[in-house]
Protein backbone atom coordinates (compact mmCIF):
# COMPACT_ATOMS: atom_id res chain seq x y z
CA UNK A 1 0.00 0.00 0.00
CA UNK A 2 1.00 3.34 -0.99
CA UNK A 3 1.38 6.23 1.94
CA UNK A 4 1.66 9.61 1.08
CA UNK A 5 2.96 12.23 2.90
CA UNK A 6 0.62 15.05 5.03
CA UNK A 7 -0.71 17.87 2.48
CA UNK A 8 0.57 15.68 -0.22
CA UNK A 9 -1.75 14.33 -3.29
CA UNK A 10 -2.14 13.23 -6.46
CA UNK A 11 -1.94 15.54 -9.81
CA UNK A 12 -2.94 13.71 -13.33
CA UNK A 13 -1.89 14.28 -15.96
CA UNK A 14 -0.83 13.88 -20.19
CA UNK A 15 1.86 12.88 -21.11
CA UNK A 16 2.06 13.98 -25.08
CA UNK A 17 4.67 12.37 -27.41
CA UNK A 18 5.08 15.42 -30.30
CA UNK A 19 6.18 15.00 -33.57
CA UNK A 20 3.96 12.14 -35.05
CA UNK A 21 1.53 12.86 -37.90
CA UNK A 22 -1.86 11.64 -37.36
CA UNK A 23 -3.40 9.90 -39.73
CA UNK A 24 -6.80 7.17 -40.06
CA UNK A 25 -10.81 7.73 -39.11
CA UNK A 26 -11.85 7.72 -36.02
CA UNK A 27 -15.76 7.95 -35.00
CA UNK A 28 -17.09 10.83 -32.72
CA UNK A 29 -18.66 10.55 -28.97
CA UNK A 30 -21.80 11.93 -28.43
CA UNK A 31 -22.26 15.43 -27.97
CA UNK A 32 -21.23 16.60 -24.04
CA UNK A 33 -23.58 19.88 -24.28
CA UNK A 34 -26.99 18.11 -25.63
CA UNK A 35 -26.57 15.08 -23.06
CA UNK A 36 -26.19 17.38 -20.04
CA UNK A 37 -29.56 19.25 -20.78
CA UNK A 38 -30.81 16.15 -21.50
CA UNK A 39 -29.90 14.24 -18.30
CA UNK A 40 -31.50 17.33 -16.92
CA UNK A 41 -34.50 17.06 -18.27
CA UNK A 42 -35.26 12.85 -17.07
CA UNK A 43 -36.48 14.98 -14.30
CA UNK A 44 -39.51 15.58 -16.05
CA UNK A 45 -40.58 12.39 -17.12
CA UNK A 46 -41.68 9.64 -14.03
CA UNK A 47 -40.63 6.58 -16.15
CA UNK A 48 -37.38 5.26 -17.64
CA UNK A 49 -35.44 6.97 -20.15
CA UNK A 50 -32.87 4.62 -22.14
CA UNK A 51 -30.39 6.98 -23.85
CA UNK A 52 -27.42 5.88 -26.63
CA UNK A 53 -24.20 7.40 -27.59
CA UNK A 54 -24.06 9.28 -23.87
CA UNK A 55 -20.71 10.36 -23.41
CA UNK A 56 -19.35 8.68 -20.19
CA UNK A 57 -17.25 12.08 -19.68
CA UNK A 58 -16.40 13.60 -16.32
CA UNK A 59 -19.31 16.00 -16.40
CA UNK A 60 -21.31 13.43 -17.51
CA UNK A 61 -20.67 11.21 -14.50
CA UNK A 62 -21.13 14.49 -12.17
CA UNK A 63 -24.00 14.92 -13.74
CA UNK A 64 -25.43 11.05 -12.58
CA UNK A 65 -24.31 11.39 -9.40
CA UNK A 66 -26.03 14.21 -8.90
CA UNK A 67 -29.26 12.95 -10.07
CA UNK A 68 -28.70 9.68 -7.56
CA UNK A 69 -28.64 12.34 -4.84
CA UNK A 70 -32.19 13.93 -5.69
CA UNK A 71 -33.80 9.88 -5.61
CA UNK A 72 -33.27 9.02 -9.44
CA UNK A 73 -32.15 5.54 -10.17
CA UNK A 74 -29.29 4.99 -13.04
CA UNK A 75 -28.38 1.78 -14.49
CA UNK A 76 -24.86 2.08 -17.04
CA UNK A 77 -24.32 -0.94 -19.87
CA UNK A 78 -22.28 -0.97 -22.41
CA UNK A 79 -23.44 1.67 -24.88
CA UNK A 80 -26.95 2.53 -23.22
CA UNK A 81 -27.46 4.50 -20.17
CA UNK A 82 -31.22 4.10 -18.39
CA UNK A 83 -32.30 6.97 -15.53
CA UNK A 84 -35.83 6.53 -13.87
CA UNK A 85 -36.41 9.33 -11.94
CA UNK A 86 -39.89 7.95 -11.06
CA UNK A 87 -38.04 7.68 -7.62
CA UNK A 88 -36.93 10.94 -7.30
CA UNK A 89 -37.66 12.82 -4.10
CA UNK A 90 -35.53 15.68 -3.22
CA UNK A 91 -35.47 19.20 -4.52
CA UNK A 92 -32.03 20.24 -2.75
CA UNK A 93 -28.87 20.11 -5.14
CA UNK A 94 -25.73 18.94 -3.40
CA UNK A 95 -23.45 21.26 -2.88
CA UNK A 96 -19.90 19.96 -3.34
CA UNK A 97 -20.96 18.10 -6.59
CA UNK A 98 -23.27 21.24 -7.98
CA UNK A 99 -20.13 23.00 -7.07
CA UNK A 100 -17.66 21.11 -9.44
CA UNK A 101 -20.14 21.09 -12.66
CA UNK A 102 -21.42 24.59 -14.43
CA UNK A 103 -24.39 22.38 -16.28
CA UNK A 104 -25.72 21.73 -12.63
CA UNK A 105 -27.63 25.29 -13.03
CA UNK A 106 -29.76 22.81 -16.23
CA UNK A 107 -31.14 21.26 -12.94
CA UNK A 108 -33.13 24.48 -11.80
CA UNK A 109 -35.66 24.14 -14.12
CA UNK A 110 -36.38 20.68 -14.00
CA UNK A 111 -36.69 20.47 -10.62
CA UNK A 112 -38.86 23.76 -10.31
CA UNK A 113 -41.20 22.17 -12.54
CA UNK A 114 -41.30 18.34 -10.85
CA UNK A 115 -41.07 19.54 -7.57
CA UNK A 116 -42.27 22.94 -7.49
CA UNK A 117 -39.53 23.88 -5.42
CA UNK A 118 -36.35 24.16 -6.07
CA UNK A 119 -32.71 24.56 -3.80
CA UNK A 120 -29.30 25.21 -5.56
CA UNK A 121 -26.25 26.37 -4.83
CA UNK A 122 -24.47 28.46 -7.53
CA UNK A 123 -22.66 26.41 -10.02
CA UNK A 124 -19.07 25.49 -10.68
CA UNK A 125 -16.96 24.82 -14.26
CA UNK A 126 -14.21 25.78 -16.11
CA UNK A 127 -12.72 29.78 -14.65
CA UNK A 128 -13.39 30.77 -18.46
CA UNK A 129 -14.94 34.34 -17.52
CA UNK A 130 -18.11 35.92 -16.11
CA UNK A 131 -20.80 33.27 -16.57
CA UNK A 132 -23.68 35.32 -15.09
CA UNK A 133 -27.00 33.04 -14.75
CA UNK A 134 -29.07 36.34 -13.99
CA UNK A 135 -30.76 35.27 -17.46
CA UNK A 136 -32.42 31.90 -15.77
CA UNK A 137 -33.39 33.70 -13.08
CA UNK A 138 -35.03 36.23 -14.74
CA UNK A 139 -36.47 33.55 -16.84
CA UNK A 140 -37.97 31.80 -14.12
CA UNK A 141 -39.30 34.82 -12.54
CA UNK A 142 -41.71 35.80 -15.78
CA UNK A 143 -43.09 31.85 -15.50
CA UNK A 144 -44.33 33.17 -12.04
CA UNK A 145 -40.97 31.43 -9.73
CA UNK A 146 -40.20 33.14 -6.67
CA UNK A 147 -36.28 33.68 -6.63
CA UNK A 148 -34.27 33.96 -3.52
CA UNK A 149 -30.41 34.11 -3.34
CA UNK A 150 -29.09 33.90 0.09
CA UNK A 151 -25.97 32.22 1.40
CA UNK A 152 -24.23 31.03 -1.77
CA UNK A 153 -27.44 29.07 -2.70
CA UNK A 154 -30.50 30.11 -4.66
CA UNK A 155 -34.47 29.05 -3.81
CA UNK A 156 -36.93 29.18 -6.59
CA UNK A 157 -40.61 28.13 -5.44
CA UNK A 158 -44.17 28.47 -6.94
CA UNK A 159 -45.88 26.70 -9.69
CA UNK A 160 -45.00 27.58 -13.22
CA UNK A 161 -47.02 29.10 -16.07
CA UNK A 162 -46.47 29.97 -19.64
CA UNK A 163 -45.63 33.32 -20.80
CA UNK A 164 -43.28 35.68 -23.21
CA UNK A 165 -39.00 35.38 -22.08
CA UNK A 166 -37.15 38.13 -24.19
CA UNK A 167 -33.15 37.09 -23.50
CA UNK A 168 -31.41 39.80 -23.17
CA UNK A 169 -28.36 38.11 -24.79
CA UNK A 170 -29.05 34.17 -26.45
CA UNK A 171 -27.82 32.30 -23.66
CA UNK A 172 -27.18 28.70 -24.26
CA UNK A 173 -27.55 28.07 -20.96
CA UNK A 174 -30.82 29.92 -20.18
CA UNK A 175 -33.11 28.91 -23.39
CA UNK A 176 -32.45 25.19 -22.11
CA UNK A 177 -32.95 25.78 -18.80
CA UNK A 178 -36.00 28.12 -19.67
CA UNK A 179 -37.54 25.14 -22.13
CA UNK A 180 -37.16 22.75 -19.22
CA UNK A 181 -39.25 24.85 -16.93
CA UNK A 182 -41.88 25.47 -19.26
CA UNK A 183 -42.70 21.50 -20.50
CA UNK A 184 -45.42 21.12 -17.48
CA UNK A 185 -46.29 24.79 -17.36
CA UNK A 186 -49.98 26.07 -17.34
CA UNK A 187 -50.05 27.23 -20.59
CA UNK A 188 -47.40 28.42 -23.70
CA UNK A 189 -44.17 29.76 -23.45
CA UNK A 190 -42.36 31.73 -26.19
CA UNK A 191 -38.77 32.45 -25.71
CA UNK A 192 -37.35 34.96 -28.13
CA UNK A 193 -33.90 35.75 -28.84
CA UNK A 194 -33.25 32.61 -28.00
CA UNK A 195 -29.80 30.83 -28.62
CA UNK A 196 -29.90 28.67 -32.00
CA UNK A 197 -27.57 25.79 -31.22
CA UNK A 198 -27.31 22.21 -32.49
CA UNK A 199 -27.64 20.95 -29.04
CA UNK A 200 -30.89 22.83 -28.63
CA UNK A 201 -32.41 21.07 -31.24
CA UNK A 202 -31.46 18.29 -29.97
CA UNK A 203 -33.11 18.66 -26.61
CA UNK A 204 -36.27 19.76 -28.54
CA UNK A 205 -35.95 16.49 -30.30
CA UNK A 206 -35.76 14.59 -26.73
CA UNK A 207 -38.16 16.91 -25.50
CA UNK A 208 -40.69 15.70 -28.16
CA UNK A 209 -39.96 12.09 -28.34
CA UNK A 210 -40.99 12.33 -24.35
CA UNK A 211 -44.79 13.76 -24.85
CA UNK A 212 -43.81 17.21 -25.10
CA UNK A 213 -44.93 20.18 -27.50
CA UNK A 214 -42.04 22.10 -28.28
CA UNK A 215 -41.05 23.59 -31.84
CA UNK A 216 -39.08 26.97 -33.23
CA UNK A 217 -35.38 25.05 -31.37
CA UNK A 218 -32.49 26.47 -33.42
CA UNK A 219 -34.29 29.31 -34.47
CA UNK A 220 -34.55 32.53 -32.39
CA UNK A 221 -37.90 31.97 -31.64
CA UNK A 222 -38.44 28.75 -29.28
CA UNK A 223 -42.41 28.08 -28.12
CA UNK A 224 -43.46 25.41 -26.07
CA UNK A 225 -47.15 23.99 -24.86
CA UNK A 226 -47.30 22.85 -21.83
CA UNK A 227 -48.64 19.60 -21.12
CA UNK A 228 -49.04 17.64 -17.64
CA UNK A 229 -46.77 14.73 -18.30
CA UNK A 230 -44.54 13.27 -20.49
CA UNK A 231 -43.84 9.82 -21.16
CA UNK A 232 -40.48 7.52 -21.45
CA UNK A 233 -38.35 7.07 -24.51
CA UNK A 234 -34.97 5.41 -25.95
CA UNK A 235 -32.90 8.29 -27.68
CA UNK A 236 -29.65 8.72 -29.37
CA UNK A 237 -27.75 11.78 -28.58
CA UNK A 238 -25.99 14.09 -31.30
CA UNK A 239 -22.32 14.07 -32.27
CA UNK A 240 -20.08 15.93 -30.30
CA UNK A 241 -18.95 18.51 -32.75
CA UNK A 242 -16.59 20.56 -30.48
CA UNK A 243 -14.86 16.78 -30.20
CA UNK A 244 -15.17 16.08 -33.68
CA UNK A 245 -13.30 20.03 -34.75
CA UNK A 246 -11.04 19.03 -32.18
CA UNK A 247 -9.55 15.77 -34.06
CA UNK A 248 -10.13 17.90 -37.46
CA UNK A 249 -7.64 20.20 -36.09
CA UNK A 250 -5.04 17.73 -34.89
CA UNK A 251 -4.86 16.29 -38.06
CA UNK A 252 -4.10 19.41 -39.59
CA UNK A 253 -1.70 20.55 -37.15
CA UNK A 254 0.07 17.35 -37.34
CA UNK A 255 0.30 17.40 -41.11
CA UNK A 256 -1.89 14.74 -41.51
CA UNK A 257 -4.89 12.97 -42.91
CA UNK A 258 -7.64 12.55 -40.57
CA UNK A 259 -11.33 11.60 -40.99
CA UNK A 260 -14.37 11.81 -38.62
CA UNK A 261 -17.11 10.06 -38.95
CA UNK A 262 -21.02 9.65 -37.09
CA UNK A 263 -20.84 13.38 -37.91
CA UNK A 264 -23.08 16.31 -39.48
CA UNK A 265 -20.75 17.98 -41.58
CA UNK A 266 -23.11 21.28 -41.08
CA UNK A 267 -22.58 21.65 -37.29
CA UNK A 268 -18.93 22.32 -37.91
CA UNK A 269 -19.30 24.43 -40.95
CA UNK A 270 -17.38 27.15 -39.94
CA UNK A 271 -14.41 25.53 -38.49
CA UNK A 272 -13.73 23.51 -42.07
CA UNK A 273 -14.42 27.28 -43.35
CA UNK A 274 -11.39 28.21 -41.26
CA UNK A 275 -9.23 25.01 -41.98
CA UNK A 276 -9.64 25.74 -45.63
CA UNK A 277 -8.77 28.98 -45.38
CA UNK A 278 -5.48 27.85 -43.53
CA UNK A 279 -4.25 25.78 -46.45
CA UNK A 280 -6.28 22.60 -45.37
CA UNK A 281 -7.57 20.08 -47.43
CA UNK A 282 -11.42 19.89 -46.53
CA UNK A 283 -13.92 16.96 -47.87
CA UNK A 284 -17.32 16.71 -46.74
CA UNK A 285 -19.43 13.61 -46.75
CA UNK A 286 -22.97 12.80 -46.05
CA UNK A 287 -21.88 12.01 -42.08
CA UNK A 288 -18.14 12.26 -41.70
CA UNK A 289 -15.36 15.20 -42.46
CA UNK A 290 -11.97 14.81 -44.01
CA UNK A 291 -9.04 17.12 -43.26
CA UNK A 292 -5.48 16.53 -44.72
CA UNK A 293 -3.17 19.24 -44.47
CA UNK A 294 0.61 20.45 -45.03
CA UNK A 295 1.86 23.52 -45.25
CA UNK A 296 -0.77 26.04 -42.96
CA UNK A 297 -1.09 29.64 -43.37
CA UNK A 298 -2.58 32.36 -40.77
CA UNK A 299 -6.15 33.59 -41.19
CA UNK A 300 -6.66 37.70 -41.20
CA UNK A 301 -9.43 37.89 -38.42
CA UNK A 302 -11.44 35.64 -37.01
CA UNK A 303 -14.29 36.46 -33.88
CA UNK A 304 -16.18 33.92 -32.05
CA UNK A 305 -19.94 34.01 -32.01
CA UNK A 306 -23.22 32.47 -30.81
CA UNK A 307 -23.96 29.74 -33.31
CA UNK A 308 -23.72 29.73 -36.90
CA UNK A 309 -20.68 31.76 -36.05
CA UNK A 310 -17.37 30.47 -35.11
CA UNK A 311 -17.58 28.26 -31.63
CA UNK A 312 -15.64 29.52 -28.30
CA UNK A 313 -15.29 26.15 -27.07
CA UNK A 314 -13.30 25.36 -30.51
CA UNK A 315 -11.40 28.74 -30.31
CA UNK A 316 -8.23 27.33 -27.65
CA UNK A 317 -7.89 24.61 -30.68
CA UNK A 318 -7.31 27.07 -33.68
CA UNK A 319 -5.91 29.76 -31.36
CA UNK A 320 -3.09 26.55 -31.08
CA UNK A 321 -3.40 26.29 -35.03
CA UNK A 322 -2.53 29.66 -35.91
CA UNK A 323 0.62 29.46 -33.47
CA UNK A 324 2.24 27.45 -36.35
CA UNK A 325 0.61 28.97 -38.97
CA UNK A 326 2.66 30.72 -41.30
CA UNK A 327 1.73 34.94 -41.09
CA UNK A 328 -0.03 36.91 -38.60
CA UNK A 329 -3.48 36.07 -37.06
CA UNK A 330 -6.19 37.86 -35.20
CA UNK A 331 -8.23 35.97 -32.98
CA UNK A 332 -10.97 38.01 -31.12
CA UNK A 333 -13.17 36.54 -28.27
CA UNK A 334 -16.70 37.92 -27.89
CA UNK A 335 -18.20 35.43 -25.63
CA UNK A 336 -15.75 34.50 -22.61
CA UNK A 337 -13.69 37.02 -21.51
CA UNK A 338 -11.05 35.03 -19.80
CA UNK A 339 -10.36 32.72 -22.39
CA UNK A 340 -6.74 33.18 -23.35
CA UNK A 341 -5.34 31.35 -20.43
CA UNK A 342 -4.06 29.00 -23.01
CA UNK A 343 -1.93 32.18 -24.63
CA UNK A 344 0.71 32.31 -22.01
CA UNK A 345 1.19 28.66 -21.73
CA UNK A 346 1.71 28.21 -25.57
CA UNK A 347 4.42 30.88 -24.79
CA UNK A 348 6.22 28.49 -23.02
CA UNK A 349 6.75 26.10 -26.00
CA UNK A 350 8.02 29.13 -28.14
CA UNK A 351 4.41 30.64 -29.61
CA UNK A 352 3.96 33.89 -29.87
CA UNK A 353 1.29 35.70 -29.01
CA UNK A 354 0.17 39.20 -27.89
CA UNK A 355 -3.51 39.59 -25.78
CA UNK A 356 -5.10 43.00 -25.81
CA UNK A 357 -8.15 42.52 -23.98
CA UNK A 358 -10.43 40.32 -25.87
CA UNK A 359 -8.00 40.32 -28.90
CA UNK A 360 -5.06 38.18 -29.61
CA UNK A 361 -2.35 39.07 -31.89
CA UNK A 362 -0.92 35.48 -33.44
CA UNK A 363 2.41 35.25 -34.99
CA UNK A 364 2.67 31.67 -36.64
CA UNK A 365 6.50 29.81 -35.46
CA UNK A 366 7.71 26.85 -37.12
CA UNK A 367 8.84 24.95 -34.29
CA UNK A 368 7.29 24.39 -31.02
CA UNK A 369 9.28 22.26 -27.82
CA UNK A 370 7.89 20.53 -25.54
CA UNK A 371 7.45 21.61 -22.02
CA UNK A 372 4.87 21.48 -19.02
CA UNK A 373 2.12 23.16 -19.00
CA UNK A 374 -1.18 23.61 -17.28
CA UNK A 375 -5.26 22.96 -18.57
CA UNK A 376 -6.85 25.72 -16.93
CA UNK A 377 -9.64 24.93 -18.45
CA UNK A 378 -11.64 22.27 -20.42
CA UNK A 379 -10.87 23.67 -23.73
CA UNK A 380 -7.27 25.17 -22.91
CA UNK A 381 -6.47 21.82 -22.10
CA UNK A 382 -7.31 20.21 -25.10
CA UNK A 383 -5.50 22.97 -26.76
CA UNK A 384 -2.77 21.90 -25.02
CA UNK A 385 -2.79 18.22 -26.25
CA UNK A 386 -2.49 19.75 -29.58
CA UNK A 387 0.28 21.94 -29.42
CA UNK A 388 1.75 18.83 -27.60
CA UNK A 389 1.03 16.68 -30.81
CA UNK A 390 2.86 19.29 -33.08
CA UNK A 391 6.07 19.84 -31.02
CA UNK A 392 9.50 18.49 -30.39
CA UNK A 393 10.42 16.02 -27.52
CA UNK A 394 7.24 15.53 -24.53
CA UNK A 395 4.84 17.69 -23.20
CA UNK A 396 3.32 17.45 -19.84
CA UNK A 397 -0.39 18.92 -19.31
CA UNK A 398 -1.24 19.35 -15.99
CA UNK A 399 -4.37 18.50 -14.63
CA UNK A 400 -6.10 15.70 -16.89
CA UNK A 401 -9.20 15.71 -15.35
CA UNK A 402 -10.05 18.73 -16.90
CA UNK A 403 -9.78 17.69 -19.90
CA UNK A 404 -12.01 14.96 -19.13
CA UNK A 405 -14.65 16.91 -18.42
CA UNK A 406 -15.73 16.56 -21.90
CA UNK A 407 -13.53 14.54 -23.97
CA UNK A 408 -14.18 10.80 -23.99
CA UNK A 409 -10.87 8.33 -24.21
CA UNK A 410 -8.85 11.15 -25.57
CA UNK A 411 -5.53 8.91 -25.25
CA UNK A 412 -7.06 6.26 -27.04
CA UNK A 413 -8.51 8.49 -29.64
CA UNK A 414 -5.48 9.99 -30.50
CA UNK A 415 -3.92 6.32 -29.92
CA UNK A 416 -5.83 5.25 -32.96
CA UNK A 417 -4.54 8.08 -34.92
CA UNK A 418 -0.90 7.26 -34.28
CA UNK A 419 -0.37 9.79 -31.99
CA UNK A 420 0.54 8.82 -28.05
CA UNK A 421 -0.97 10.11 -25.12
CA UNK A 422 -0.90 8.70 -21.69
CA UNK A 423 -2.52 9.72 -18.60
CA UNK A 424 -0.29 9.78 -15.80
CA UNK A 425 -0.55 10.66 -11.92
CA UNK A 426 2.45 12.42 -9.57
CA UNK A 427 2.63 13.05 -6.02
CA UNK A 428 2.59 16.86 -5.01
CA UNK A 429 2.37 18.69 -2.30
CA UNK A 430 0.19 21.65 -1.55
CA UNK A 431 2.42 24.51 -2.38
CA UNK A 432 2.61 23.15 -5.96
CA UNK A 433 -0.92 22.23 -5.99
CA UNK A 434 -1.99 25.76 -5.95
CA UNK A 435 0.95 27.17 -8.39
CA UNK A 436 -1.05 24.50 -11.01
Amino acid sequence: MLYLAEGTKKMSYWLVRGGRALNGTVSVQGSKNAALPILAATLLIKEPIRLLNCPMIRDVQNMLRILKTLGCTVVEERGALTVDSCTADSFVLPTALSGELRSSIFLLGSVLSRFGDADAPYPGGCEIGNRPIDLHLKGLKRLGAEVEERGGRIRCRGAITGGVVDLDYPSVGATENIMLAACRAKGQTTVRNAACEPEIVDLERFLCACGFRVRGAGTPTVVIDGVPEGHGTAFRIMPDRIAAGTYLIAGAITGGDVTVTDLDPETVDTLLFKLAECGAEVTRKADAVRVRAKALRGVGFTETRPYPGFPTDLQPQLFTLLSVSEGTSVLVENVFENRFKHAQELKKMGAENRILDRTAIITGVRKLHGACVTAHDLRGGAAMVLAGLFAEGDTKVLHAERIERGYESMDSVIGLLGGSVTRKEESIGEEEEKRG
